[in-house]
């Protein structure tokens, strides 16, 4: 089968510290490739992939444009109509919604990486003919009736992941971007009310720059806190190993949490409020702990408490039959192959794609 996998020009893939969308993307073409798909990647020149590279920028253009990721997806979707035939197209920027009607005749597949935003589900009512791919049922759940939609939860690559059977530190940890809705804040709350260590892994976005200088920021400098900036897999891959626990006390509806899955495969329990996808991704006990409240996760990360008896190898195996790149990549060659077979009954669209 022959793809065309779209990305954002924003980061590259995959992406060296933040970047949820791209490495997704990342594990979805290593993947495909490993089954012996033809795919061609368009993102920027300083990816790594072992599919075929194509990029019009070479280097990523940080921090996201509107007239960037146009002129990015419109030369991708050019190149797809010059090189063709391709069996599928699976873009991760709505922009291409608009830019396939220039390409008729190829199945347009679309993840949705973001929450529920009036402004793109009206975008999204005149796009009627794409296939969609949410992230979670939480995320179908909250968007407009769109048709044609499949749940494919994100997985990655376990062999990237180090595994314990026991926590090496005596910390806590929080990874990932450091806003308000992310929760860092309250993960600093709760482990100094618990007595544990806390080790803060993320940067401030600029939208996010007042909220952090304001109240992040002076806890920070707490005695028990860490600050570690932003990682990468190298740093974040032994924090989470040794960790005692993720904490991710989100105050919105994210509607998947790699950080999550990515603690999972450590071994890690994850400690999540039950907003947006987090109650489909633990399993009580088993991946993790849903938390009521602050004062509930420093109950459950206080020493002696229900981190300390969880049973790491157990997550780790879990994590993997839910959340790896295989079954993530069986699920999208399942579908690839639906809409293929789907465009070969179709004679007009068989015409268009031959």
């Amino acid at each position: 089968m022959r793809v065309a996998l779209i990305s954002t020009p924003f980061v590259a893939v995959p992406p060296r510290m933040y970047g949820g969308t791209e490495l997704v993307v990342a594990e979805l073409a290593e993947g495909l490739v490993a089954r012996g798909h033809d795919v061609e990647l368009f993102a920027t020149g300083d990816s790594r992939t072992t599919a075929e590279l194509r990029a019009l920028y070479a280097q990523a253009q940080w921090p996201p444009q509107m007239l960037t990721d146009l002129n990015h997806v419109s030369w991708a979707m050019q190149q797809v109509a010059d090189r063709g035939p391709f069996d599928v197209v699976h873009a991760h920027s709505a922009v291409a919604l608009a830019c396939a009607r220039l390409v008729p005749g190829v199945p347009l597949v679309y993840t949705l990486h973001h929450e529920r935003d009036e402004q793109l589900s009206g975008f999204y009512r005149f796009c009627g003919d794409a296939h969609y791919v949410a992230i979670s049922d939480d995320q179908r759940r909250r968007e407009i009736e769109l048709g044609d939609v499949t749940v494919i939860h994100h997985g990655l690559d376990p062999d990237k992941y180090q595994f314990s059977h026991e926590a090496a530190g005596d910390y806590v940890c929080f990874v990932g971007r450091l806003a308000r809705v992310k929760g860092p804040h309250t993960a600093v709350r709760a482990a100094v009310a618990a007595g544990v260590p806390i080790r803060v892994a993320g940067n401030v976005h600029p939208p996010d720059e007042a909220w952090a200088s304001a109240v992040l920021r002076p806890m920070l400098g707490g005695p028990n806190v860490r600050e570690l900036g932003p990682i990468g897999l190298d740093e974040k891959a032994p924090l989470l190993r040794d960790a005692r626990a993720l904490l991710a006390p989100i105050e919105w509806n994210e509607p998947f949490g790699l950080i999550l899955i990515e603690a999972m495969l450590s071994g890690c329990p994850v400690v999540a409020f039950a907003r947006g996808s987090v109650p489909e991704l633990i399993e009580e006990g088993v991946t993790g702990f849903v938390a009521r409240s602050p004062e509930h996760i420093a109950e459950l990360i206080r020493p002696g408490g229900p981190v300390d008896r969880f049973d790491r190898a157990r997550c780790r195996r879990r994590a993997v039959e839910r959340f790896s790149r295989d079954r993530m990549v069986d699920e999208h060659v399942a579908l690839y192959e639906r809409l293929t077979h789907r465009s070969a009954d179709d004679p007009l669209q068989a015409l268009m794609i031959a």
